[in-house]
């Protein structure tokens, strides 16, 4: 089904209407938003409250398509589209799945960004062209936040699943409800606190420090996940993997990618406002803000793409954690070497014994 709306991406593009010219730029009709609407519903199963909840959700739906048939236009590219996303506003995609938004500067002085804690060029070979951690056994299968703020923990919990992964040579998945429910965590910026706190966001690298204090980490069988933040119930004795330290990483994307290919992939944020939309392919969202952090997620390789126009294409291989239906197979691309979206600006790593 993600094929054929693609195709039918494909095909309007093909036919002209969603031309790259803003002048000449048409909405859809409104029996083609209808007919998407149908498909959609059915397709993810959708079920509103009566015909008022129903028109409403279908203006949401509209809305979208067209921000996405603009974005593509601004791309110059067939990236943006119809998602499971599509009949939320934006005010409630954010509310649902990202965090509140932190700008790079705050979270740098939370964690004190000091030399002790900084990787410079020096720690890693020079890369090679491309790399992907999920061909070397280093990566779990695609996992899903569902309607919680919990990104940091499933991007903080990859981290330390690639760094088991490479030192142990076993691919466990560890668990993210033991950092919603156990994980209270507070750093201090200009005065203010700011907590790790369940499904009402955090930082990874705070669940660093708390797992680092609570003694490590249980699997993901032990401590299954659900979305909701309940009472603490991890048992120590269960504990896994634990933490002998993290770090955070140069923002230079050259020494990231020289840094991935050595040691693991990297825990990240960036403004992911852009993801409402996003299909597949390598996004450069040019607009997006890279001073607005809500959304962790795991960096597990990157590539280099040749079209048979224009210069060849860096980019990162992002995995997300809002299920396979999501953009590729639950990944998204983003161009690499621009900063695109803050992505570089504060990355960490953990290191397990």
């Amino acid at each position: 089904m993600k094929l054929l709306y693609t195709l039918t991406f494909l095909v309007i593009l093909a036919c002209g209407i969603l031309a790259f010219d803003q002048e000449t730029y048409q909405p859809l009709s409104e029996t083609a938003v209808r007919d998407h609407f149908l498909d959609f519903t059915r397709k993810f199963q959708r079920f509103y409250k009566g015909p008022e909840e129903y028109e409403y959700r279908l203006k949401v739906f509209r809305e979208n398509i067209e921000t996405s048939r603009r974005m593509n236009i601004r791309e110059g590219n067939n990236n943006y589209g119809i998602t499971k996303f599509s009949d939320l506003t934006s005010d409630e995609f954010r509310k649902f799945y990202l965090m509140e938004k932190k700008t790079p500067k705050e979270i740098q002085k939370m964690m004190r960004m000091d030399s002790n804690k900084m990787v410079s060029n020096s720690y890693a070979k020079p890369a090679p062209d491309h790399y992907d951690w999920r061909n070397h056994g280093a990566i779990t299968g695609v996992k899903d936040q569902g309607q919680c703020g919990s990104c940091w923990a499933f991007s903080a919990i990859g981290s330390i699943e690639g760094s088991y992964a490479i030192k142990h040579k076993q691919l466990v998945s560890f668990s993210e409800q033991q950092l919603v429910d156990c994980d209270n965590n507070c750093v201090t910026f200009e005065n203010q606190q700011s907590c790790d706190d369940g499904c009402n966001g955090g930082l990874q690298w705070s669940a660093y420090q708390y797992l680092m204090k609570a003694g490590g980490v249980v699997t993901e069988k032990d401590y299954p996940y659900y979305a909701e933040r309940y009472k603490c119930e991890v048992k120590p004795a269960n504990f896994v993997a634990k933490l002998s330290n993290w770090t955070m990483l140069s923002t230079n994307e050259t020494e990231m990618a020289n840094w991935l290919a050595e040691n693991g992939p990297i825990a990240v944020a960036l403004n992911a406002d852009f993801l409402q939309n996003y299909n597949n392919g390598i996004a450069d969202p040019a607009w997006c803000d890279p001073t607005q952090l809500d959304h962790g997620v795991l960096i597990v390789g990157y590539g280099l793409e040749t079209f048979w126009f224009g210069k060849p294409q860096p980019y990162w291989i992002v995995k997300n954690s809002w299920g396979y239906d999501f953009g590729e197979d639950g990944y998204f691309r983003i161009v690499k070497g621009v900063g695109r979206c803050g992505i570089n600006t504060v990355p960490s790593a953990a290191f397990v014994y």
